[in-house]
């Protein structure tokens, strides 16, 4: 025989684990310094420049 669960408990639980993992990948995305935010940036210029550099006319 099945256990019984209780339909509203379960559909709290649900939200609750999909707010959990929406909030890591917002850590994720920006939960990031201002040191590192600046690192990426002076990086993506470097790339962007070295991109620039290497077209042909």
């Amino acid at each position: 025989m099945t256990d019984i669960i209780n339909l509203r408990t379960a559909r709290k639980a649900k939200a609750r684990a999909e707010a959990e993992a929406n909030a890591s990948a917002n850590r994720a995305a920006f939960g990031r310094t201002k040191a590192e935010k600046f690192a990426a940036a002076i990086e993506t210029a470097r790339n962007d420049r070295a991109l620039d550099g290497a077209k042909r006319d």
